[in-house]
């Protein structure tokens, strides 16, 4: 168990029992969460205190590698938790924003098959702590970002390794404890969680977490493209998702997003632009266009910007909101679909 896994409640119970009063717990769990701290760096506390919780709470929260992009403004974190999990966690800044990317699993179960995380298969789940811990590593590295952006993380996605809809439970408690207002404080609406259409998971958040934002992969707009590029699909099949992304944008009053990798000949063409079109409109969603990321488990390719293009005016034209995304990372295998294989080197 890592230190992150416990509450402000639980982290009271351990202090107490070791005999400090309360407020030291108060004042442990802000600095864990408020201000990123490590142990050595909290200089408020006792130092004997500080030596129990080092040999029986250890944070578990080892930086195996770090990588840079984009002159600086995109991180890549390789973490482990204890002896159990590795992760990768992207930071990305930006003018006005810092954005992480977190991992839910440690690997992914859906079998996407562009997907570097789909094609090692899942690894395990990992827990609401190391969920919501990758957030301290991302607060720490983002002292580091360039002066052009800003120094403290903004927003959060739920797009690293997995799928959180799959380890749900972890998932909405890691949310919890990042909302905290004795923790890190962020704001509902700047969250957003990604599934690739675990119907189930989307309705249980739009119960827990409804000013949380939702992102589903769709990357097809039949279900027989869809059922080979999503297999999940074959479970909760396109008219089902649609019922619950529309049941959740009813209960949230927010708009969804609608993420599609471009793949060149696959899924890229105007017929599945002319489907996506009544989808989106009904849905009264966003379209994210994104280029596929190359892996090494994959021979597909990212489609052209010609005809990525063609693709998003049809969309536009059928007054469907539209952006294409910038890809970051790429070369450092951080961009969207590409965190897989350093984790294999670490093994």
């Amino acid at each position: 168990m890592t230190v992150y896994d416990l509450g402000p409640g639980e982290l009271a119970e351990r202090i107490e029992g070791w005999g400090y009063p309360r407020y030291r717990a108060k004042q442990l769990y802000a600095a864990l969460w408020g201000r990123a701290a490590t142990y050595d760096e909290m200089t408020d506390l006792p130092t004997a205190l500080r030596d129990r919780l080092a040999e029986e709470l250890p944070e578990h929260l080892e930086i195996l590698a770090e990588r840079t992009a984009d002159d600086g403004s995109t991180r890549k974190g390789l973490i482990r938790f204890g002896e159990q999990h590795v992760v990768e966690t992207v930071l990305m800044g930006y003018r006005d924003r810092v954005t992480v990317c977190v991992s839910s699993q440690a690997g992914c179960a859906m079998g996407c098959g562009f997907c570097a995380t789909g094609q090692m298969g899942l690894k395990g789940n990992l827990t609401a702590g190391e969920i919501a811990a990758q957030m301290v590593w991302a607060a720490r590295a983002a002292r580091h970002l360039p002066p052009s952006t800003p120094r403290r993380v903004t927003n959060v996605v739920f797009m690293g390794m997995g799928e959180p809809m799959a380890n749900y439970r972890a998932t909405r408690d890691s949310i919890s404890r990042l909302l905290d207002p004795a923790g890190m404080d962020l704001g509902a609406r700047h969250v957003t969680v990604s599934t690739v259409g675990v119907v189930p998971g989307i309705r249980r958040l739009a119960a827990d977490h409804p000013q949380v934002g939702l992102a589903v992969s769709f990357h097809a707009a039949d279900d027989e493209l869809r059922n080979d590029l999503v297999p999940v699909n074959r479970l909760w099949p396109l008219a089902e998702l649609e019922a619950a992304i529309t049941e959740w944008r009813n209960r949230t009053h927010r708009r969804p997003s609608i993420e599609w990798a471009m793949i060149d000949g696959v899924n890229d063409s105007d017929r599945q632009a002319s489907l996506l079109v009544p989808i989106a409109r009904r849905l009264r969603a966003h379209v994210n266009l994104i280029p596929m990321n190359p892996t090494p488990g994959s021979t597909s390719r990212p489609s052209s910007r010609r005809r990525i293009a063609t693709f998003a005016d049809i969309l536009r034209n059928g007054g469907v909101p539209v952006t294409v995304r910038d890809t970051r990372g790429r070369e450092i295998e951080a961009a969207c679909g590409q965190l897989r294989w350093e984790l294999a080197r670490v093994g």
